[in-house]
C-alpha cells in the first residue's frame, strides 16, 4: 500500500515478514540497519540491477539520505518496533510499538524540498512501475486532496 499524505510524505506498507529484528546477547533489541547503511548488493557493482526507469538500484539509505525525515516501522511476530531518520541518520533507537496483530513493514518519508518541488507521484506512475512486476499487487491511497482515491 502507497499512501501519499497531506503533508506531501509518502508510506510503502507491506504485510510480509517484517525487517529482521533480533535481541543481542545483552537483551537489546537491534535490526538490520537497511536504512542507514549502503546496501552492498547493490553499490559499486556495474551489474547491479537497474530499476524501471534505467536508474540504478541503491537500497533504501539512499531514500532516507533524500528525504527529510523518515520513520521505519517494523511489525514481526515477536515484537515491533519504530526508528526516525533525519537525512539517512538515525535519531532514536528503536523504540516499541505495541503489537497490532499483524507483521510487515512500513516506511514513511517525506523527500527533500528539492524532490517535492521537482517531481509529484501520481498513480500512473505507480501502475508503470509495478507492471515490471507482476506478482505484485499495489494499491494507492492518494490523500493529497482531502479524499481517499483508492486505486489497484
Amino acid at each position: 500500500m502507497v499512501t501519499l499524505h497531506t503533508d506531501g510524505s509518502v508510506s510503502v506498507k507491506d504485510d510480509g515478514r517484517g525487517t529482521d529484528t533480533r535481541v543481542d546477547e545483552h537483551g537489546q533489541v537491534v535490526k538490520k540497519p537497511v536504512m542507514a547503511t549502503k546496501d552492498l548488493r547493490f553499490f559499486d557493482l556495474p551489474e547491479a540491477e537497474r530499476l524501471p526507469d534505467g536508474h540504478p538500484r541503491r537500497g533504501m539509505s539512499v531514500v532516507a539520505a533524500l528525504s527529510e525525515w523518515l520513520i521505519h516501522t517494523n511489525r514481526r511476530l515477536n515484537g515491533s518496533w519504530s526508528q526516525r531518520y533525519e537525512h539517512g541518520v538515525p535519531v532514536t533507537d528503536l523504540q516499541p510499538v505495541e503489537a497490532d496483530g499483524t507483521t510487515g513493514t512500513c516506511v514513511r518519508f517525506l523527500p527533500d524540498e528539492a524532490l517535492r518541488s521537482r517531481w509529484s507521484l501520481t498513480a500512473g506512475d505507480l501502475a508503470r512501475w509495478s507492471e515490471h512486476w507482476p506478482d505484485l499487487t499495489v494499491r494507492l491511497d492518494d490523500q493529497r486532496d482531502g479524499e481517499d482515491r483508492s486505486r489497484r
